[in-house]
């Protein structure tokens, strides 16, 4: 089992991915509690769907998770998505960032800048490393999205 990608809230709490040979695992978390990581468990079931859930990105309050994913509903070979944690603090419905930042390639890797202002991802033309391009776009996409 490997960790492609982890990613830190302001809390301490880690959040990251993992996948092996024989199939991907939903996307998980580790909180620090009295110094000490608990044993990782699933954000919830709508972070395994699909082939592919990885390379999260966490805002620093917890307020909403993006990752790639290979899922029916893409626009390509892999699309960016975000959730949003729920008043009773568990992770909502997954949703596609949609056409403005998805397209038949394969978006991957989203980060937000410290400010929240901006969206960070790549985009791959091709399979592998060989054809990477990296975007930023405003990030009011997430608050367009949070009140959907």
């Amino acid at each position: 089992i490997a960790i492609i990608r982890s990613a830190i809230s302001a809390n301490g709490t880690i959040y990251f991915d993992t996948h092996n040979r024989e199939r991907d695992i939903p996307l998980r978390y580790s909180r620090l509690i009295n110094g000490k990581y608990e044993i990782p468990q699933s954000l919830g079931p709508q972070f395994g769907i699909g082939r592919y859930n990885a390379h999260p990105y966490i805002a620093p309050d917890e307020s909403y998770i993006v990752f790639d994913s290979v899922r029916e509903d893409g626009y390509g070979r892999s699309d960016l998505y975000i959730s949003f944690r729920e008043a009773d603090g568990l992770w909502g419905p997954v949703i596609n960032l949609g056409d403005e930042i998805n397209t038949a390639a394969s978006e991957k890797n989203p980060s937000v800048s410290p400010d929240g202002k901006f969206i960070f991802f790549d985009r791959r033309t091709k399979r592998g490393n060989d054809d990477v391009t990296i975007y930023w776009v405003d990030a009011q996409i997430i608050e367009t999205l949070r009140a959907k």
